[in-house]
């Protein structure tokens, strides 16, 4: 049964033409005064058993072997920004994003077919989001930035983004904040400009109002500056 798993993965790999996983900006959102407003990121279902579930590094790795057509050995992703990076990320993100798009809540037709419950079972969703934590979060020079904002995207990144991803873009776990640091510049660039014109799906409502003001310069710069960042 796991060969002919492993051979589906194979197969159609050549279908995927991007594969983030990841979200910009995870943090609890409460539920609206009226009750009747879903709550963004509830936990429950399938997630709610993901996150409870106990994930084996060894069989992570295992499962991620067919991932590595698009996201490279050691999970590095592409320098273009095709492909994050997911070394390093914090395994209760993955486990969030894995199930949202499985559950249909984040648009990535791309990403659908391969977390499709009759490719991936709960169990190796847990694992899988154990191995990628366990692998050092390895920056790429190549995949920075043009450098020609910094000053402007570090302001901006103090002034909106810091209060949910860390002064240094480490994350929290515990409140699906994920780590950013040293992530690709044009993926981040790409996922920002996806949430703020509101074609994510699964975005905290709060990320989506703090940037719906932002101009294309604006997420250059703060791109650019998250991308030379130093992960933890």
């Amino acid at each position: 049964m796991k060969g002919i798993k492993v051979n589906f993965f194979v197969k159609t790999l050549c279908l995927c033409l991007c594969w983030p996983l990841f979200a910009l900006a995870q943090t609890s959102a409460p539920a609206s005064a009226d009750g009747k407003t879903p709550v963004w990121n509830e936990l429950k279902g399938e997630k709610l058993e993901a996150l409870q579930l106990k994930g084996d590094v060894t069989r992570g790795a295992e499962a991620f072997q067919p991932c590595q057509g698009c996201h490279r050995r050691g999970a590095v992703g592409s320098a273009s920004g095709l492909y994050p990076r997911l070394a390093g990320q914090h395994a209760t993100v993955l486990v969030e994003q894995i199930t949202d798009i499985r559950a249909g809540k984040r648009v990535n037709p791309t990403m659908a077919p391969f977390s499709d419950e009759h490719v991936l079972t709960t169990q190796e969703i847990a694992d899988i989001a154990a191995y990628l934590q366990s692998l050092p979060p390895k920056t790429l020079p190549e995949a920075k930035g043009p450098g020609s904002a910094l000053e402007r995207g570090e302001k901006l990144y103090a002034k909106d983004c810091a209060v949910c991803h860390g002064n240094r873009g480490e994350g929290d776990a515990k409140k699906f904040m994920p780590l950013v640091a040293g992530q690709h510049y044009q993926y981040l660039l790409r996922e920002m400009a996806l949430i703020r014109d509101g074609k994510r799906g699964n975005a905290n409502p709060d990320m989506v109002k703090v940037i719906s003001a932002y101009g294309n310069a604006d997420l250059e710069a703060v791109a650019d500056y998250i991308s030379r960042l130093l992960a933890p």
